[in-house]
């Protein structure tokens, strides 16, 4: 039987191959992984449907596999596929083998030059499966405004490389070319792929799945939402009196106490007082979503890119119940254990930058919530205090919002507040 890749979920159609478990002549066991897929944001194992012995295998890694491409081929009593209906035999064709084209080029004449890549005659049938290529080579043709279904790739498996999309595009050229001799027009201009090489070495490196999900999301925030960012500082002597004060207790519940779960804790008494900030516009545009749960978004610088897994209900949850979530999803995040669902399901997203560095900075709303928090690194100011000048440790916030739904004045009231709450953090609040 024809292992295929099964739905990855909703809105997930395909995903790259990071490892290969099997090699033809393995043998399997029901549910045993057969590889790791990077999808979106998550990488995940891909099970065997089936017991039986592999005897072909038709992905490696790094190659993009869609939904229903076939993995690899079982054989055996449990993976063996029921015998075709005669009528059917005659038109199968090898596991190993790539499938044909749907009309195969005409025969090259002897002593003449091959044909050039022919494109399709008709467009591909909705809900086909899509064309074979690569990240890069999607890119290229998406920005050229080019339908890669209308390529024929020369690869096997019909998947097109740089050679293809390179003459097909030559050959538009030339069918211009040749309309403008028949009409008298000129010819509509066909955009040439940039030819860096020519400048100097380069070195072609495909987008990670990762790295394309956050381009599309960043790209899809910027263009829809009108974000205005209002920015301030936070006096943190009160925070760091409390947490000398109560990091030797953490410590004996093997927590580290720091300023992010005593943060996180402040922020959601204050998005329960603004509860516009915990919202989301539906699709229409029309409506506005209000939820009934705080469960919030943290973005995690990794070596593979920015993730943001979800704390859910953090307002239920206690200074030290905060404080071990984040050192739990930041290690998961960094090791790339994460899964879909824990990145999904957030209502407001806050982008700690203290640890590496920097002050204000303007973070991009992340879809479909309506604001999000940018945390700076705390810096000591002269600040006039008691009718004298102190330095005081300062943190830097700027909280981004998506001005469709929220007005300045919402947005200042809520900073003010939070601003309040971390310089007069309760006690009780982080008692163990």
């Amino acid at each position: 039987m024809d292992v295929k890749l099964p739905k990855l979920g909703e809105g997930a159609e395909s995903g790259v191959v990071v490892s290969v478990f099997v090699k033809p002549g393995d043998t399997l066991a029901k549910d045993q992984p057969i590889l790791e897929l990077e999808n979106e944001k998550a990488v995940a194992s891909i099970p065997a449907p089936a017991a039986g012995t592999v005897s072909a295998v038709f992905v490696k890694p790094g190659d993009k596999v869609s939904v229903g491409q076939k993995l690899i081929s079982l054989d055996g009593e449990a993976g063996a596929a029921a015998p075709a209906p005669a009528a059917a035999k005659t038109a199968s064709v090898s596991a190993a083998a790539p499938k044909a084209p749907a009309k195969a080029p005409p025969p090259v004449p002897e002593a003449e030059e091959a044909p050039e890549p022919e494109m399709a005659e008709e467009a591909p049938a909705a809900g086909g499966p899509p064309p074979v290529a690569s990240p890069t080579i999607r890119r290229l043709a998406k920005d050229l405004g080019i339908d890669l279904s209308r390529i024929r790739g020369s690869e096997r498996g019909g998947r097109i490389v740089m050679a293809d999309l390179r003459a097909y595009i030559q050959r538009l050229q030339r069918l211009a070319a040749q309309a403008t001799a028949a009409t008298g027009r000129p010819p509509r201009s066909v955009p040439e792929p940039r030819d860096y090489a020519k400048w100097g070495p380069v070195t072609i490196k495909p987008l990670s799945p990762l790295r394309q999900t956050i381009a599309r999301r960043m790209s899809e925030s910027w263009e829809t939402v009108p974000r205005v960012t209002q920015f301030d500082e936070a006096d943190l002597t009160r925070l760091n009196e409390l947490r000398q004060a109560w990091q030797a207790a953490y410590a004996e519940r093997g927590v580290k106490l720091t300023v992010t779960p005593l943060l996180l804790k402040a922020l959601t008494g204050v998005l329960q007082k603004h509860p516009l900030f915990n919202t989301s516009l539906d699709e229409t545009g029309e409506n506005l979503v209000f939820k009934s749960y705080i469960s919030l978004g943290l973005a995690v610088d990794t070596e593979a890119g920015l993730m943001v897994p979800v704390l859910r209900d953090a307002d239920k949850k206690s200074v030290l119940e905060l404080a071990r979530e984040v050192e739990e999803l930041a290690r998961k995040a960094r090791e790339r254990k994460l899964t879909a669902d824990d990145m999904k399901g957030g209502t407001f997203t806050v982008s700690n930058q203290g640890g590496i560095g920097g002050a204000h900075f303007t973070p991009i709303i992340n879809l479909p919530e309506v604001a999000i928090l940018g945390v700076g690194r705390a810096a000591v100011k002269p600040v006039w205090r008691d009718g004298q000048v102190s330095g005081r440790p300062l943190l830097p916030l700027a909280l981004s919002y998506d001005h469709r739904v929220i007005d300045g004045g919402s947005a200042a009231r809520f900073i003010t507040d939070l601003v309040r709450a971390l310089e007069q953090f309760e006690e009780h609040l982080v008692r163990l």
